[in-house]
Parts: structure tokens; sequence; C-alpha cells
């Protein structure tokens, strides 16, 4: 049964096309993996399909009474309420439900023997729809999907407004799940979770009985939930049945066979219009070119697609720092209340160092608190001699009206036009993107052009709070190597051991050492 139909879409901002003609269909159970390179278009067509954004043409149709939940990462959570709030809120239309019945056994007593046998009969229809959708467990389902994301670990009746970013989008996360609509639609879920929630979401995905589209960069998760690909690429959408490792071996299959049919049929045109022009002027040849000419005329040409650009993220050394890079001495981090014991912790030179662990100990803290950008509750950060630091931040929180050009302009005065458009151009950027306005770019491709800042500075120390969130399958490859190739220190925190056990020399698992229960 089809639960989404999606007919001849398309879709750009300005005159940057993102689909063309596009078609699409949902069937009901169906494990959707929507792939493709950053700026493709894969959160735009989560908004079209949710009626977010309106198409420039084309049709959407949902079936009818179809439950859609979507994981809105930029939706509010109001102050004053508790995530026990939140999560409760899954169940709102059981609370209405059971506030109805509530109402019909107060009117019992004022109705006719008529008017009685009826709300008799809707109260029984009320009271089985709460019975079968578990209403009164519903305490027990909220502790158990909480407890599988992490979220009891930082306590339900602790406001929503104290969250941080990763913590937020948990609680949205759980409050999806445990509505569990017809169809799940989910952009990047992991991107906040650490491994051992990844790990309860992908069993819990694996058993979930109804559809889900995902949009996922974490390609063995990816693999592990899935079984249909819709891959998307020059404004097109292509189905594959499988998971990724086998649209990868199909898609190179057909791209090779499209590659040689191009040069079969390039040479082809070359023979004939070589044929053409050496015959249309004889008068016992001339028919012959007449006929070749109507055939190069209907012929339908092969076009390749254009090469996107692959980043090249090469990290400008600066001289060597001193051997120490910093030094705590009994140092205690936090907010309003220590997030950690006392911490003597030492990082010399050529150490690359993964931060791991859950979210919500303090990882993000500690980064900040050693480069001073907030105090210390108690003890010292010395840092070494000699450091030049680029920092890169898990997420930028102002919205952004700059084109990229003007951004990295900004930021490099001292650049030609043509030298910020190649250092873009370098991150992966097409020209497209480098003069669009930052606001409109996707997640991935604002990340590239934080990292194009980090990359034409002389550093020798790197410390990176998550860079991977939001990019591509080639931008995450091309920064493993770079941070490999890389001559300084790195500092970084990450949640995908696939991406920073290539890079790093150490792993520092800041569980031991948080005051937070687990």
């Amino acid at each position: 049964m089809s639960i989404l139909n999606v007919e001849r879409l398309s879709h750009g901002f300005g005159d940057r096309a993102i689909f063309n003609d596009v078609s699409f269909r949902l069937l009901k159970g169906e494990h959707i993996g929507l792939i493709g390179a950053n700026g493709e278009g894969k959160s735009t067509f989560m908004n079209i399909i949710t009626g977010k954004l309106q198409p420039d043409d084309g049709k959407v149709e949902w079936s009818k009474r179809m439950r859609v939940g979507y994981l809105d990462q930029h939706a509010v959570l109001s102050k004053g309420l508790t995530m026990r709030d939140i999560l409760k809120g899954a169940f709102q239309y059981l609370f209405d439900m059971e506030q109805e019945m509530n109402d019909m056994y107060g009117r019992m007593g004022d109705v006719s023997p008529e008017e009685l046998e009826k709300l008799l009969e809707d109260v029984g229809t009320i009271q089985d729809t709460l019975t079968n959708q578990d209403f009164y467990m519903i305490d027990a389902k909220i502790d158990e999907t909480a407890r599988g994301l992490g979220l009891t670990d930082i306590g339900l009746d602790k406001d929503v407004n104290d969250l941080s970013g990763g913590q937020r989008t948990k609680v949205l996360l759980a409050k999806l799940l445990l509505e569990k609509p017809d169809i799940l639609l989910l952009d990047e879920p992991t991107n906040y979770l650490d491994e051992q929630h990844i790990e309860w979401l992908k069993r819990y995905l694996q058993e979930y009985e109804n559809a889900f589209i995902l949009i996922s960069h974490d390609i063995p998760f990816l693999n592990s939930v899935i079984n249909l690909i819709y891959h998307m690429e020059n404004q097109e959408l292509t189905r594959y049945v499988g998971d990724y490792d086998h649209f990868l071996e199909v898609h190179e299959m057909k791209k090779q066979q499209l590659e040689s049919a191009f040069k079969r049929q390039q040479q082809e045109i070359a023979e004939l219009k070589d044929f053409v022009q050496r015959n249309k002027a004889s008068v016992a040849t001339r028919n012959m070119a007449m006929s070749r000419q109507k055939k190069l005329d209907k012929m339908e040409v092969i076009e390749l697609a254009k090469e996107k650009p692959k980043p090249q993220f090469n990290f400008m050394d600066a001289r060597a720092s001193s051997k120490l890079i910093f030094e705590t001495k009994d140092l205690v981090i936090g907010y309003d209340s220590p997030l950690s014991r006392p911490l003597n912790l030492r990082m010399e030179r050529g150490q690359k160092i993964a931060l791991v662990g859950a979210n919500g100990i303090g990882k993000t803290t500690l980064l900040r608190s050693i480069l001073g950008e907030i105090p210390a509750l108690e003890g010292s950060v010395q840092l070494g001699d000699i450091l030049s630091i680029g920092y890169f931040q898990q997420e930028m929180k102002e919205s952004n009206n700059n084109t990229c050009i003007d951004e990295i302009w900004n930021e490099f005065p001292s650049y030609s036009q043509f030298e910020v458009r190649a250092a873009l151009a370098k991150c992966g950027l097409t020209t497209k993107h480098i003069e669009s306005k930052i606001a409109v770019l996707s997640g991935g491709e604002k990340a590239k052009v934080r990292l194009c800042k980090l990359i034409n500075r002389e550093t020798n120390l790197l410390v990176l709070d998550e860079p991977t969130n939001h990019l591509d399958v080639d931008a995450k490859e091309e920064l493993a190597r770079a941070l490999k190739a890389y001559k300084g220190s790195i500092l970084l925190i990450s949640h995908e051991p696939e991406f920073y056990k290539q890079v790093v020399t150490d792993t520092w698992n800041c569980e031991s050492w948080t005051t937070k229960v687990f």
C-alpha cells in the first residue's frame, strides 16, 4: 500500500535548481535511506513532503489519516516544561480521549435512556482504544525510551531550557519515537547521540514495523537499518534495492556503462559528422550525407553528469609549539554545578586525542575551559607556549546572511576574490554554493565554509568539536586523511569510532571523570 506519492517535483532556490521532475513512492513498512552529497537537497525534500516548503512544481500526496513524525532539530521547547512533560506530549491525543470519556461519564446522569445507550457505546469504543494503545502504561513506555537514549541519566524532571543541544535533540527524538507514527522522517538523528545510544536507536529501527525515511552520513548505522536506498544527485532521485554497500556497486556499474555508451556514441557522432562534411557537396553522395544528417538530428545525445568537486582539506602548519600543549591542575569544570571531579590532565606536542563519552557530561565544556572561554569552577589550566590554535565549534548559533565569499573575505581581507573562490572550491563547494548566502546552505555546506576558515590559517593545535556532523561521506574521508597528515596536535570530540580511530593517538573516556551517574 502506497503511503506517499510524489509526482514530477521541481524546486530550486533562485537560479540554483535542486530537483527537476522528481517522482517518489513510499510503501507501507519500507525502511528507506535517503542519501546524496551535501547540498543535493535531502533536507529540502523532507521539508517539501512535510509541507514546510512549497515546491515550485509537482504534487505531494499522503494517504488519508497517516500520522507523520518528523525529527525537527529546530523545534521550540518551551521554558518551564520538564523533559517528562515533553515526552508525555507524545500521547496528547490519548489524554484528550481520556478527557472526552470523562466528560461523557459526567453527562450520563442528565440524559435520556436512548442518549445514555449511545454514550455508553462511545465510552466503550474510547476505552478499547486506550487499552489497545497501552494508555495505562505510558509512564513505563516513557522510562524505557528515555533510558535507551540516555535521558534518565540527566533526570526527566530537568527544565528543557537547561539542556545542551545534544540533550535537546535526544528529547525531540524520544518524543517522536514514543508517538510511533505511521511514518518516521529522520534527518541525521545520530548527530548528537553517543555510541551507546546509537546502538539502542539501531535496534529500535531494526524492529520498527512502520515505514521510515532516514537521512544519515553514518554508513554503518545506515546499512544496519534500511532495505532501500534513494540516491539524490544532479536534481534526480534514483531508487536502489538493498543497503548502501550494494548501492555503491550498482551505481558504479551504471556509471561505467554510461561512460562506455557515451564514448561509443561520441565516436559514432564524429564519424557521421565527418561523412556529412565530406559528402554533402557531391551530387553522387548528397543523399547519403542527408540521411546521415537526419540520423544525427534524431539522435538522443548521452550527457555525462558533471563531476562534483571533491573537497581537499590541507591544514597549514604553523611553527612548532612548545612540548607542553596544556596541563590542568585539579581543574573542575561546569557552570552552576561541577561536571567533573578535579582533573589533572596533560597533553604534549604531537598527540592527537579523542574525547569520547555520553552527551551532557562536559566534553565541550572541557574544551572551552581549556581554551579559556569559560572560567573553571576550581583549579587551573596552563597552556603551552607558541600555540596557534584552530577551533571548530560544534554549532554556530547565530543566523548568517553573509555570502560565502563575504564570510571568507571578512576573515582573510588580504585575499583576492580569485583566492577566496579557490579556497571555497577546494572545500568541495560549487560556484552556486560560493555565491549563495550561508543562511540557505545545508548543514554540510555550512560546515565546509567553517572548515575553509580553519585550513587557511596556520595552526599547530586543532580543537575540533564534532567536526563530522552533517558532512557527507567524501568530506569525512578527506577530513580523516587531512587530520592524519597534519603535523600539529589535535584535541577532538567525536561519536564516530570509524572516523576518530583513523586519526588519533590517544582516547580519553570522559565518563571516567564526570560527576554524572551512569
